[in-house]
């Protein structure tokens, strides 16, 4: 009967420190970064969500924000709806527009899931989405999505059904990604560095550009890759996703 005691005793003990470990680790990772975040606001760039509220966001097409991206824990979690209605949609967009910028970006995706990060987003009421006008960075759970085995432009870096990323950097799901993405319509550069990592490079305009977007789905689309100056989009792809530590830095 002690013997029981005792290695009951041992597994409460275990459980007790993995959970402390647990939240000492989170504690570490939410004021490292708060730190990020001050000294974001002391150089050139412009944050986009602070991790306290979505001041400068609002859901496409709308004038408010949606009940389902909520702030958790400083970052801005999509949570997709159970019983979504036909035709409904819940990306988010910047109330702002840019035309050169980096745009740097923590994102964690959900296990099988789905979404992506526009950029030159014209938002009308002819344009039901913002992929209609805006390109995408994916963003992908390239194991256990189905787009990951639909062709190496439809992972996750990739300018979507465009460009592929040289190689797969992803961190397993569950942990973020650090993603900067580079628009420069004065040098005709765009770039995505993953992880550190430069993946994917493409011109953003002229010939070149034109000859990609004929090749893609979107070759047929009125309005795809039109806007220069447009705003910055996080989408809704029907899965649960993350993102934090937004910010941005116009050329």
């Amino acid at each position: 009967m002690r013997q029981i005691f005792t290695i009951a005793f041992v597994a409460t003990l275990l459980c007790s420190c993995n959970q402390q470990t647990k939240n000492e680790t989170k504690e570490k990772e939410v004021a490292m970064l708060l730190d990020t975040q001050k000294t974001n606001s002391q150089d050139e760039w412009d944050i986009l969500f602070d991790g306290a509220s979505l001041e400068g966001w609002h859901a496409y097409g709308q004038t408010s924000l949606s009940e389902h991206w909520k702030i958790e824990d400083y970052a801005l979690v999509f949570y997709p709806p159970k019983n979504r209605k036909q035709g409904e949609s819940y990306n988010l967009v910047t109330n702002n527009t840019y035309t050169n910028f980096v745009l740097s970006v923590e994102w964690r995706i959900s296990e099988g899931g789905n979404s992506g990060i526009f950029w030159g987003v014209f938002e009308d009421e002819k344009y039901g989405q913002p992929y209609e006008t805006g390109p995408e960075i994916q963003v992908l759970d390239n194991d256990k999505h189905p787009d990951g085995k639909n062709g190496t432009s439809h992972q996750a870096g990739a300018l979507y059904d465009m460009v592929s990323p040289s190689k797969d950097v992803t961190k397993p799901v569950g942990q973020w990604n650090v993603c900067e993405i580079t628009v420069n319509h004065k040098i005709n550069e765009g770039k995505v560095v993953l992880n550190g990592e430069e993946i994917t490079s493409f011109k953003v305009n002229g010939s070149e550009w034109d000859a990609m977007v004929a090749k893609s789905k979107f070759a047929s689309w009125q309005g795809f890759g039109k806007y220069p100056t447009g705003k910055i989009g996080l989408q809704d792809h029907g899965d649960k996703v993350s993102y934090r530590n937004i910010k941005i830095k116009e050329l």
